[in-house]
């Protein structure tokens, strides 16, 4: 007997049948005499429109108001989960983020789990009751409603499968694993058997999004065991999915590159003749940390007449804030010539642990774009990727080429 945190996304909830095939897949692990935590997401598409309905209200809604009204979605979600499995004649209890304590910090719209409070978990468990949490939500010590962000029901996932020393946190999905690249750019793309943690926390940084990056840092701090699942599988169906793995097998040095990663979501700022001097790189992004904006990639030119151009890159959703604050802080923090921005770019990245112990691997990547004409205006590099900013028409056929080129389609031998 195992205990497993099963998550469940938005789009395999996203109907009465679909929740249906969800509860006769719990059935069945719970038959297999596993103690089963199932963590559940809003309805497909529910947390969009509850979004809407506030800013038709206000277009800047209070962060802690629109917290409450964006938690209701997955309230509804592991209610009716809990009603279809009690049809099947199963013991199952539903539970909100503030009713199993899920303490959250008070950063509204964007929380971090703090603690997680077992007990009432375990002793429903240790009873042979299936625990339905709902995803994404948690509540501060002032008992506020807080939510985790985006996909933040992974975080919430793997989070419970951490403080339960859960044995698996199977993430359930859309998708049937972790692939080389998005099938639907290359059809030519192949599920991985296995992924470490380093090349999915890369993937899920650069716009992968089979797994929240969160989750994945959450998962790996505290070695949650992860398995990427399907949900539209046969709920009777052993399919193994996408394990992701804490160690590098045997194949692993062969497959140097695992993947394409791509992210469509960003745009770039350039802040043009600034002074060359120390701290100016504070100056610029000091403001835009205390605005909440997360930045990216950094590149800094220096030129020879004593002036520096600064660019980075931020979510497409936060451009124009970032924006807005460099233009009130320019002449403040910082002085520069102009402030300009491109919001039709986009990142494309290969990712792999094998380029610790292969060289070549940039040239090879560089001049697969460049055979197409596919322009680099910012390039990015850790241990195990390289990333760049182009031109976000040529998005879908620099992934094509670069999979191409690294033979993603070819599994190792």
């Amino acid at each position: 007997m195992a205990l497993i945190v099963q998550k469940y996304g938005g789009t395999s909830v996203g109907t009465v049948d679909r929740i249906r095939s969800v509860a006769r897949r719990v059935a069945r692990y719970h038959r297999e005499g596993h103690q089963l935590i199932v963590v559940v997401s809003a309805m497909a598409g529910e947390t969009n429109k509850l979004i809407a309905l506030a800013k038709e209200l206000a277009p800047e809604p209070n962060p802690r108001e629109l917290d409450v009204v964006a938690a209701t979605g997955e309230q509804v979600t592991i209610g009716l989960l809990a009603i279809a499995l009690d049809a099947m004649r199963l013991k199952a209890r539903s539970y909100t983020g503030g009713q199993i304590r899920v303490l959250t910090d008070s950063a509204f719209t964007k929380a971090r789990i703090l603690a997680i409070d077992e007990e009432k978990i375990r002793a429903d468990l240790a009873a042979g009751t299936i625990v339905i949490v709902a995803g994404f939500q948690g509540v501060d010590a002032d008992g506020n409603i807080t939510t985790l962000g985006r996909g933040g029901s992974d975080t919430s996932g793997v989070a419970l499968a951490a403080a339960l020393k859960a044995d698996e946190c199977q993430i359930y999905t859309d998708v049937d694993g972790v692939y080389t690249t998005d099938p639907r750019i290359v059809p030519e793309a192949r599920r991985l058997d296995t992924v470490t943690f380093e090349e999915m926390l890369e993937m899920a940084s650069l716009g992968s999004r089979v797994l929240q990056i969160r989750s994945v840092e959450f998962a790996g701090k505290y070695n949650v065991k992860l398995r990427v699942l399907s949900s539209f599988d046969d709920p009777e169906s052993t399919a193994q999915g996408t394990l992701i793995t804490f160690e590098e097998d045997e194949t692993m040095e062969q497959a140097i590159i695992s993947g394409i990663a791509f992210n469509r979501d960003e745009a770039k700022i350039s802040v043009m003749g600034v002074e060359d001097r120390p701290g100016i790189a504070y100056g610029i992004v000091g403001s835009i940390a205390e605005a909440n904006v997360d930045i990216d990639m950094i590149v800094q030119n220096i030129g020879a007449s004593g002036h520096t151009d600064f660019s980075f890159t931020v979510n497409r959703s936060e451009y124009k804030k970032a924006l807005a604050v460099l233009e009130a802080e320019r002449g403040k923090s910082f002085t520069a010539r102009e402030v300009i921005g491109d919001n039709r770019i986009c990142k494309v990245s290969v990712v792999g642990i094998g380029m610790r112990s292969h060289v070549g691997i940039a040239s090879k990547m560089f001049k697969a774009l460049a055979d197409e004409g596919i322009n680099i205006q910012m390039i990015s590099t850790s241990e195990i990727k390289i990333s760049v900013v182009i031109d976000e028409k040529y998005l879908e056929l620099a992934v094509r080429v670069l999979h191409r080129a690294f033979e993603l389609d070819k599994a190792p031998e």
